[in-house]
């Protein structure tokens, strides 16, 4: 059993995840700053952070809710790279490497959700 969410492999790949989509929405225009840039950030570190506040939780129903909270916000990422992919914010190859993190996290996720059942 983990003892600080800090040791979970989930919130370790999360943590990695969120970093890599702060570096790719660097070079995003300034007219997104509000918008796709902001949104992205957000949901992307929401995962990570939704995992911790789980982890605090004291009852497997409390837990299990930030962890499918965290599982929606890794959608939510994915969305929007595919999104800024479609407008031509970012190249096939960086999404698609971003998407299939985002696939583990999920799968992770998964795992770590049925567990609490």
């Amino acid at each position: 059993m983990y003892t600080d969410f800090t040791d979970m492999t989930v919130w370790k790949l999360a943590m990695r995840y969120a970093v890599a989509i702060y570096k790719l929405t660097i070079s995003l225009p300034k007219q997104e700053d509000y918008a796709l840039t902001s949104q992205i950030r957000r949901s992307s570190l929401s995962i990570s952070d939704n995992l911790a506040e789980g982890f605090g939780r004291e009852t497997s129903k409390d837990k299990k809710h930030f962890y499918i909270m965290s599982r929606g916000s890794a959608l939510e990422t994915k969305n929007q790279l595919i999104y800024g992919r479609e407008v031509g914010y970012f190249e096939i190859k960086e999404t698609d490497e971003l998407i299939k993190t985002q696939s583990q996290i999920h799968l992770e996720l998964n795992k770590l959700i049925k567990s609490l059942k």
